[in-house]
């Protein structure tokens, strides 16, 4: 499904703040040392649809709809204009989300946001309609799906693909980080990632969360 071989595969949710901060710190290596990324689709609308549980508010199921009408639009975005034209709206849609801490916007009037999104990038407006077509929904979910094929079921968003299509590709749930590396720490994350993602056996490393996201 991808448009062209990569270094890195990323699955991403706009609305998750995790994955944003993980993308953020791809970005920045990316900026260091040249490789290349495809942005890919994980809905967390779709991974949790089957959820009937108390603690699955409206609220959630609002905020993973919002996250749903983003990835209609990026990918209405891979097929007009490519797909690395996804990591530029995704930049500019989770900077909206989670530097500006305007998703309620995006939740209410999902058109007009996402509009303003695709003007702020250069790409048409009229996109944007995307948004409410489910004809994307099934390219999306085959996306979901392919993620967790990878990972495995019971983990979100951010996945991510090291060397696909190479002998020693391997894939994570992560890492969730919560606040951006830059420069030399950035590196050395990557490549301490990288080698535990493709090191065959390596299955879990994780510990809880005890800080809140930041987005500097």
């Amino acid at each position: 499904m991808s448009d062209s071989p990569a270094d890195l595969e990323f699955f991403f949710d706009p609305v998750c703040p995790w994955a944003y901060i993980t993308s953020r710190w791809v970005v920045e290596v990316q900026q260091l040392r040249e490789y290349s990324v495809n942005w890919r689709f994980i809905s967390l609308k779709m991974l949790n649809e089957h959820r009937t549980d108390a603690d699955y508010t409206p609220r959630y199921r609002g905020v993973h709809l919002a996250g749903l009408h983003g990835l209609r639009v990026a990918d209405a975005v891979r097929l007009d204009l490519g797909g690395p034209a996804v990591g530029a709206f995704y930049t500019a849609l989770g900077d909206l989300i989670h530097r500006q801490d305007r998703r309620s916007e995006l939740t209410d009037h999902p058109i007009e946001v996402l509009g303003q999104i695709l003007t702020s990038v250069g790409y048409p407006a009229a996109l944007a309609q995307a948004a409410l077509d489910e004809g994307h929904d099934q390219y999306i979910r085959a996306e979901t799906e392919l993620a967790l094929s990878r990972t495995g079921p019971d983990v979100g968003t951010p996945i991510l693909t090291f060397r696909p299509g190479r002998p020693d590709t391997g894939s994570f749930f992560g890492p969730v980080i919560a606040n951006i590396p830059r420069g030399d720490q950035a590196v050395k994350l990557w490549d301490a990632i990288e080698t535990i993602a493709t090191s065959a056996g390596v299955c879990e490393l994780k510990r809880s969360n005890r800080v809140a996201p930041t987005f500097d």
